[in-house]
Order: structure tokens, then C-alpha cells, then sequence
């Protein structure tokens, strides 16, 4: 059965349907589209796509992005950590097709250079997938590792009609929603740099007001341009009498919306614009038949004294539910090696 399938570098040429096969299936996850893996690029990680090719039907049928990482002022002789974030894409109740998929990747990234493999699955733990992968994975020699990407989040089912989205709402988050609208906050989309840039700024204040840390400008603006094409992104700004006041980053990738980055400035708290603005966020991705919106991340604990208590209960009231990923696991190469490297390097 091995034979029937190939372990393919897919180049830019092929971007297009590397994002079909990505999108449209099951496990697919903006973290393994084509535009993150380019996102990515310009930090510290170097992409490269992997498609298991059924040689007898000629497509797709699993595929991952696997982002490289070398250790700073170290020989690149010296190999690489390998990460594959929210992924690989494949139906996981095949376990005959992942277990092929695992094998050639890992042939793949050893003969590359590749130290260790990490990854975190776009499974739930409390999902049936979350058993294939923990059987699949342990029969690898994969361990448990830790998460990269937040373990637990609220994800907010979008299907319903929107009345029936604002009535599962905690009141007070219905009441800021309409009190926004009363109050002459306006919603517009960021339709340059300079509008980016301008949102970055209020984003360095809520950095330092949160305490946590943040990309570049140069990231924020070069997401922008990656994420929101073809409508797939949009960085939405409110503003009162021509006045920044917020802004939130919502991506919209195979059938899901993502709250991916959100800021705020100290000025006109009380007009509650992050409430217009997630509103106006959730109804765009239902136009765009999206099924359902990730909050992404909330802290592991529900303890009420945790520094980022306040944005898990922001996002609690917005009627969704608290789910928790599978989580990482992580496979060795070259241990010996490692032992060293992660003095230098980590995921």
C-alpha cells in the first residue's frame, strides 16, 4: 500500500491547490494555508510544504506545513527543529494513511536535517480524532510535548440567525453591542498601511496596559497584506468622531473565523467599541458561511486571579463554548544533539 503514495515539496507554482486541498477539508487550519506559511517566513521559521500524492488517483490526500527553525549563531550543519502547527491535514480515522504520511515525512525531515519534529494536531481532546491520533502517534515514538499554539479557546457556533446570536449572549454584552451603535462608534475596515500602522500603535498600548508581548510593525503589516487577500482577512478598526479607538484582526480560512489579534486604547473605554467591533466581525464571517469563530486562546486555568482573566471573560460572553486541543507531541531525531541545541533554540 505504501507504494501507492508520494511524498511530495510542493512549490509556489502549485499554491493554489495546495490551499484547495487545505481549505476544503476536514483538519485544514489557516496555520497550514499557504499565506501563513509565507507570514511565518518573514520571522525566524522557513516553510516548506509537504503533499502525500495518491500515485493511482493523482490528488491530495494529506498533506503538512512544516516550519524549520535553526539555532541563531550556530552552524546550519548543525540541523534544524521542524514544527508543524495545527496540522498535518489528514483524516485521522485513517490510521493506515497517517501512519504512511508520518513515515515518509520522517524520512524526509531526517535526510533534511531536521533534529526533532513537534506538532499540535487541529483536534479536540474530548473528539474521537483525539484517540486515532494518540494510538497513531505513540506507535511513531512520539511523547507528549508542549503546546506552541493556546490549548484551550471558546469557539462560538455562527450558524444560528443573528437575533438567536445576540439572545445567547451575557446581557451586558447585548446591551454594549446596541450601546456602541447609540453612541456613534463606527466600524470600517483598514484599507491601507497607514491604517495598519495606526492600529499598531494602539496596539503597543495595550501591550504594555496587558502586559504581553507583540510582533513588529513590519509583521503586523505584511500579515495584513497575506491574510486579507481575496477577502480572506480583515483588520477591523472602530473609531469615534474620526478618533482610533480599536481594532481587531479576523481571518476567515476553511469555514472558520479567527479573532487572531485585537487592540485597544486607553481613550473612550466606556463607548464599548471592542463589543461593536467583535459583532461586526462574527456577522461577516456568518455572510461568508463560515460555521463557527475561535476566540483563540483563553488561559488553561479558570482561576479568576490569572493576569489574562479579563480577556477570558470577555470572550466568554459572547455565548460560545470552552474547548481544549489534543495539545503537542514531539519526536527526537538526534537526542544526543538536542541535549545541546535547546540551550540555543526552542519552538
Amino acid at each position: 500500500m505504501s507504494h501507492r503514495y508520494s511524498l511530495q515539496a510542493i512549490s509556489s507554482a502549485r499554491r493554489e491547490e495546495w490551499d484547495q486541498f487545505v481549505n476544503t477539508h476536514s483538519q485544514g487550519h489557516l496555520l497550514q494555508s499557504w499565506a501563513w506559511g509565507e507570514l511565518k517566513t518573514s520571522s525566524t521559521w522557513h516553510p516548506i510544504r509537504l503533499a502525500l500524492w495518491d500515485t493511482e488517483e493523482t490528488r491530495i490526500v494529506a498533506a503538512a506545513q512544516v516550519l524549520r527553525r535553526t539555532a541563531p549563531h550556530t552552524p546550519a550543519q548543525l540541523g534544524h527543529l521542524a514544527y508543524i502547527p495545527k496540522g498535518p491535514v489528514v483524516d485521522w480515522s485513517q490510521t493506515a494513511l497517517s501512519k504512511i504520511l508520518f513515515m515518509q515525512i520522517n524520512d524526509y525531515l531526517r535526510h533534511h536535517g531536521a533534529l526533532a519534529l513537534r506538532l499540535e494536531p487541529n483536534v479536540l481532546e474530548d473528539s474521537p480524532e483525539h484517540v486515532c491520533v494518540s494510538e497513531t502517534l505513540a506507535a511513531l515514538q512520539f511523547g507528549a510535548a508542549r503546546s506552541v499554539q493556546p490549548l484551550r479557546t471558546i469557539m462560538l457556533d455562527v450558524t444560528p440567525a443573528e437575533d438567536t446570536l445576540l439572545a445567547r449572549m451575557k446581557e451586558k454584552w447585548r446591551y454594549n453591542v446596541r450601546l456602541a451603535a447609540r453612541k456613534g462608534i463606527q466600524v470600517r475596515l483598514a484599507s491601507s498601511e497607514d491604517d495598519v500602522r495606526a492600529w499598531y500603535r494602539i496596539m503597543e498600548t495595550t501591550s504594555s496596559r496587558d502586559e504581553f508581548g507583540i510582533h513588529t510593525e513590519e509583521y503586523y503589516v505584511r500579515a495584513w497584506h497575506l491574510l486579507t487577500a481575496n477577502d480572506k482577512g480583515r483588520l477591523f478598526l472602530a473609531e469615534h468622531e474620526g478618533q482610533l479607538l480599536a481594532g481587531i484582526f479576523v481571518t476567515l480560512f476553511g469555514g472558520e473565523g479567527i479573532y487572531l489579534y485585537g487592540a485597544s486604547s486607553n481613550e473612550k473605554r466606556n463607548l464599548m467599541p471592542n463589543h461593536l467591533l467583535q459583532w461586526e466581525a462574527i456577522r461577516w464571517i456568518k455572510q461568508q458561511g463560515a460555521t463557527r469563530y475561535d476566540f483563540w486562546g483563553i488561559p488553561d486555568t479558570d482561576d479568576s486571579e490569572e493576569s489574562m482573566a479579563g480577556v477570558y471573560r470577555f470572550k466568554q460572553g459572547w455565548g460560545g463554548n470552552v474547548v481544549r486541543f489534543a495539545g503537542g507531541f514531539e519526536r527526537e531525531y538526534q537526542p544526543l544533539v538536542m541535549k545541546t541545541v535547546k540551550r540555543f533554540i526552542s519552538f
